[in-house]
Protein backbone atom coordinates (compact mmCIF):
# COMPACT_ATOMS: atom_id res chain seq x y z
CA UNK A 1 0.00 0.00 0.00
CA UNK A 2 1.70 3.34 -1.05
CA UNK A 3 2.26 6.06 2.09
CA UNK A 4 -0.55 8.31 1.03
CA UNK A 5 -3.03 5.22 1.28
CA UNK A 6 -1.60 4.20 4.93
CA UNK A 7 -1.56 8.04 5.70
CA UNK A 8 -5.16 8.25 4.48
CA UNK A 9 -6.49 4.96 6.25
CA UNK A 10 -5.02 6.68 9.70
CA UNK A 11 -6.89 9.43 9.41
CA UNK A 12 -10.19 7.81 8.41
CA UNK A 13 -9.69 5.46 11.83
CA UNK A 14 -8.37 8.64 13.59
CA UNK A 15 -11.78 10.47 12.51
CA UNK A 16 -14.32 7.70 13.02
CA UNK A 17 -12.79 6.99 16.97
CA UNK A 18 -13.21 10.98 17.19
CA UNK A 19 -16.77 11.04 15.89
CA UNK A 20 -17.32 7.64 18.33
CA UNK A 21 -16.49 9.54 21.62
CA UNK A 22 -18.60 12.39 20.45
CA UNK A 23 -21.28 10.60 20.19
CA UNK A 24 -20.61 8.93 23.38
CA UNK A 25 -20.03 12.03 25.17
CA UNK A 26 -23.07 13.18 23.37
CA UNK A 27 -25.89 10.69 24.48
CA UNK A 28 -25.13 11.28 28.42
CA UNK A 29 -28.38 13.09 29.05
CA UNK A 30 -30.37 10.35 27.31
CA UNK A 31 -31.54 8.50 30.31
CA UNK A 32 -32.06 9.11 34.08
CA UNK A 33 -32.43 7.21 36.46
CA UNK A 34 -34.74 8.33 39.68
CA UNK A 35 -32.77 7.94 42.75
CA UNK A 36 -34.30 9.32 45.93
CA UNK A 37 -37.88 11.46 46.03
CA UNK A 38 -38.30 13.62 48.82
CA UNK A 39 -41.54 15.28 50.22
CA UNK A 40 -43.93 12.98 49.35
CA UNK A 41 -44.76 11.20 45.86
CA UNK A 42 -45.14 14.42 43.29
CA UNK A 43 -42.35 13.22 40.65
CA UNK A 44 -43.42 12.16 37.38
CA UNK A 45 -42.80 10.40 34.38
CA UNK A 46 -44.60 11.87 31.76
CA UNK A 47 -47.51 12.90 34.08
CA UNK A 48 -46.76 9.04 35.61
CA UNK A 49 -45.75 9.11 39.37
CA UNK A 50 -42.54 7.53 39.41
CA UNK A 51 -40.67 5.08 41.69
CA UNK A 52 -36.96 5.37 43.31
CA UNK A 53 -34.75 3.29 40.35
CA UNK A 54 -37.27 3.98 37.84
CA UNK A 55 -35.53 5.42 34.40
CA UNK A 56 -37.03 7.99 32.19
CA UNK A 57 -35.68 8.06 28.70
CA UNK A 58 -35.04 10.72 26.09
CA UNK A 59 -37.79 11.77 25.06
CA UNK A 60 -39.39 11.76 28.50
CA UNK A 61 -40.87 14.72 30.91
CA UNK A 62 -39.48 14.50 34.19
CA UNK A 63 -41.49 17.39 36.50
CA UNK A 64 -42.17 17.28 40.15
CA UNK A 65 -44.95 18.83 42.19
CA UNK A 66 -44.51 19.65 46.27
CA UNK A 67 -41.32 17.03 46.11
CA UNK A 68 -37.67 16.95 45.25
CA UNK A 69 -35.82 14.30 43.65
CA UNK A 70 -32.42 12.97 42.60
CA UNK A 71 -31.61 11.72 39.24
CA UNK A 72 -28.67 9.82 38.05
CA UNK A 73 -27.60 10.42 34.64
CA UNK A 74 -26.17 8.02 31.60
CA UNK A 75 -22.97 10.28 32.50
CA UNK A 76 -22.55 9.20 35.98
CA UNK A 77 -23.81 12.85 36.51
CA UNK A 78 -26.21 13.70 39.35
CA UNK A 79 -29.05 15.97 39.22
CA UNK A 80 -31.34 17.26 42.24
CA UNK A 81 -34.64 18.55 41.12
CA UNK A 82 -36.45 21.21 42.95
CA UNK A 83 -40.13 21.50 43.44
CA UNK A 84 -42.45 22.78 40.34
CA UNK A 85 -39.79 21.72 37.78
CA UNK A 86 -39.76 20.48 34.16
CA UNK A 87 -37.27 18.82 32.42
CA UNK A 88 -37.02 17.06 29.09
CA UNK A 89 -33.88 14.51 28.25
CA UNK A 90 -32.45 15.45 25.02
CA UNK A 91 -29.82 13.42 23.18
CA UNK A 92 -26.72 15.66 24.13
CA UNK A 93 -28.48 17.74 26.99
CA UNK A 94 -31.30 17.95 29.54
CA UNK A 95 -33.56 20.98 28.94
CA UNK A 96 -34.88 22.68 31.81
CA UNK A 97 -38.27 24.12 30.84
CA UNK A 98 -38.71 25.44 34.59
CA UNK A 99 -37.35 25.27 37.71
CA UNK A 100 -34.07 24.39 39.28
CA UNK A 101 -31.91 21.56 39.06
CA UNK A 102 -28.20 21.20 40.74
CA UNK A 103 -25.81 19.48 38.60
CA UNK A 104 -22.81 17.56 40.13
CA UNK A 105 -20.65 16.18 37.22
CA UNK A 106 -20.43 16.14 34.09
CA UNK A 107 -23.37 16.89 32.46
CA UNK A 108 -24.64 19.53 29.95
CA UNK A 109 -27.65 21.43 30.53
CA UNK A 110 -30.02 23.75 27.85
CA UNK A 111 -32.46 25.80 28.27
CA UNK A 112 -35.06 27.53 24.70
CA UNK A 113 -31.94 29.85 24.27
CA UNK A 114 -28.99 28.47 25.50
CA UNK A 115 -26.71 25.52 26.46
CA UNK A 116 -24.39 25.25 29.38
CA UNK A 117 -21.21 23.01 28.36
CA UNK A 118 -19.29 21.43 30.88
CA UNK A 119 -16.25 19.19 32.06
CA UNK A 120 -17.20 18.32 35.22
CA UNK A 121 -18.63 21.01 38.07
CA UNK A 122 -21.38 21.62 40.39
CA UNK A 123 -23.57 24.41 39.27
CA UNK A 124 -26.94 25.69 39.62
CA UNK A 125 -29.93 25.99 36.62
CA UNK A 126 -32.81 27.89 37.12
CA UNK A 127 -35.48 29.04 34.72
CA UNK A 128 -38.59 31.30 35.98
CA UNK A 129 -41.93 31.01 34.51
CA UNK A 130 -41.27 34.25 32.14
CA UNK A 131 -37.88 32.36 30.53
CA UNK A 132 -35.17 34.30 32.28
CA UNK A 133 -32.61 31.76 32.90
CA UNK A 134 -30.06 31.76 36.07
CA UNK A 135 -26.56 29.94 36.32
CA UNK A 136 -24.82 29.51 39.05
CA UNK A 137 -21.72 28.19 39.20
CA UNK A 138 -20.57 26.84 42.84
CA UNK A 139 -17.43 24.75 41.48
CA UNK A 140 -15.48 24.71 38.12
CA UNK A 141 -16.77 26.47 35.08
CA UNK A 142 -19.62 26.73 32.72
CA UNK A 143 -19.30 27.35 29.09
CA UNK A 144 -22.61 28.98 27.81
CA UNK A 145 -23.74 29.17 24.41
CA UNK A 146 -26.63 30.76 22.60
CA UNK A 147 -28.75 29.46 19.79
CA UNK A 148 -27.82 32.58 18.16
CA UNK A 149 -24.51 32.12 16.23
CA UNK A 150 -23.85 35.95 16.03
CA UNK A 151 -23.34 35.74 20.41
CA UNK A 152 -19.97 34.94 21.33
CA UNK A 153 -19.72 31.91 24.20
CA UNK A 154 -19.69 33.34 28.02
CA UNK A 155 -17.64 31.33 30.51
CA UNK A 156 -18.65 31.40 33.58
CA UNK A 157 -16.54 30.82 36.49
CA UNK A 158 -16.81 29.24 39.64
CA UNK A 159 -18.40 31.41 42.25
CA UNK A 160 -20.14 33.62 39.36
CA UNK A 161 -23.80 33.70 38.83
CA UNK A 162 -25.09 34.55 35.20
CA UNK A 163 -28.48 36.13 34.07
CA UNK A 164 -30.07 35.61 30.93
CA UNK A 165 -33.05 36.83 29.49
CA UNK A 166 -35.67 34.28 27.68
CA UNK A 167 -34.06 35.18 23.67
CA UNK A 168 -30.53 33.81 26.00
CA UNK A 169 -28.86 38.10 26.11
CA UNK A 170 -26.58 38.42 29.24
CA UNK A 171 -28.18 40.66 31.69
CA UNK A 172 -25.73 40.77 34.71
CA UNK A 173 -22.88 38.57 35.94
CA UNK A 174 -22.71 38.52 39.46
CA UNK A 175 -20.26 37.50 42.12
CA UNK A 176 -21.60 34.32 44.27
CA UNK A 177 -20.26 35.40 48.35
CA UNK A 178 -20.20 33.61 51.68
CA UNK A 179 -24.17 34.52 51.93
CA UNK A 180 -25.04 32.81 48.76
CA UNK A 181 -22.98 29.90 49.19
CA UNK A 182 -24.17 29.36 52.71
CA UNK A 183 -28.57 29.68 51.52
CA UNK A 184 -27.59 26.85 48.78
CA UNK A 185 -26.27 24.37 51.15
CA UNK A 186 -28.41 24.96 53.76
CA UNK A 187 -31.34 25.02 50.83
CA UNK A 188 -33.94 22.34 48.87
CA UNK A 189 -31.06 21.89 46.28
CA UNK A 190 -28.79 19.44 49.52
CA UNK A 191 -30.63 19.43 52.68
CA UNK A 192 -32.54 15.79 53.33
CA UNK A 193 -30.92 14.20 51.08
CA UNK A 194 -29.14 10.84 51.95
CA UNK A 195 -27.45 9.69 48.80
CA UNK A 196 -24.22 11.36 47.83
CA UNK A 197 -23.15 13.48 44.46
CA UNK A 198 -20.24 13.19 42.94
CA UNK A 199 -18.36 16.44 42.69
CA UNK A 200 -19.38 17.24 46.76
CA UNK A 201 -15.47 17.15 47.48
CA UNK A 202 -14.12 19.45 45.04
CA UNK A 203 -16.66 21.63 46.04
CA UNK A 204 -15.42 21.38 49.24
CA UNK A 205 -12.11 22.16 48.72
CA UNK A 206 -12.93 24.99 46.51
CA UNK A 207 -14.77 26.82 49.58
CA UNK A 208 -12.19 25.86 52.19
CA UNK A 209 -9.50 27.48 49.71
CA UNK A 210 -11.74 30.86 48.68
CA UNK A 211 -14.37 30.66 51.43
CA UNK A 212 -13.27 29.17 54.85
CA UNK A 213 -16.01 30.68 56.61
CA UNK A 214 -18.94 29.02 54.92
CA UNK A 215 -20.03 26.03 56.80
CA UNK A 216 -20.22 22.77 55.15
CA UNK A 217 -22.76 20.29 56.13
CA UNK A 218 -21.08 18.15 58.47
CA UNK A 219 -21.93 14.70 56.79
CA UNK A 220 -23.01 16.36 53.28
CA UNK A 221 -25.16 13.98 51.24
CA UNK A 222 -24.39 10.60 52.94
CA UNK A 223 -26.83 9.47 55.77
CA UNK A 224 -25.53 9.49 59.23
CA UNK A 225 -24.48 6.65 60.83
CA UNK A 226 -26.47 5.87 64.34
CA UNK A 227 -25.31 4.33 66.88
CA UNK A 228 -27.40 1.03 67.67
CA UNK A 229 -29.35 1.00 70.91
CA UNK A 230 -28.37 -2.07 73.38
CA UNK A 231 -31.68 -3.09 75.23
CA UNK A 232 -31.14 -3.29 79.04
CA UNK A 233 -29.67 -6.50 80.85
CA UNK A 234 -32.19 -8.01 82.96
CA UNK A 235 -30.39 -9.37 85.92
CA UNK A 236 -31.67 -12.15 87.62
CA UNK A 237 -32.69 -11.72 91.26
CA UNK A 238 -31.80 -14.30 93.88
CA UNK A 239 -33.77 -13.28 96.80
Amino acid sequence: MPPLQRTSWSTWICTVLLIGSTAAAHAAADKATVQEILDGDQLFIDSKKAKVTQTASTPQVISTGDSRGQLQFSSNAIGRINRQSLLKLGSSCFLLNKGQILISGRQDGCTRSNRMSVRGTNYILEVDGDGNADIAVLEGSVVVESNDSEQAPVTVEAGQRLKLSPTGVVLTVLKLVAGDYQSILGGPLFSGYTQAVPGFAQLESYLKLNLPGVNLPITPSVPIPTTPSVPPVSIPRFF
